[in-house]
């Protein structure tokens, strides 16, 4: 199945995949920091072991990170 993620075509050699498993075959270190949209649309992390990413789906994942210093 071809699949753009993060801005990059991508061949998948499944005819079905989860988010969860797009993220592991990504090799996606803490899964728990990660936001992904599919197609546009947040997925909420309690739905990455069930939801479906399909043909031609847009695959968008990002990391969270704080960090950094105020001052004034």
């Amino acid at each position: 199945m071809k699949l753009k993620i993060n801005g990059k075509e991508q061949e998948i050699d499944k005819p079905e995949i989860t988010v969860k498993e797009l993220l592991v075959l990504n090799e996606v270190e803490m899964i728990d920091m990660v936001s992904v949209q599919l197609n546009g649309v947040f997925v909420r992390k309690e739905d990455f072991e069930t939801r479906k990413v399909n043909e031609n789906d847009e695959f968008e994942y990002l990391y969270f990170m704080g960090g950094g210093r105020y001052t004034d």
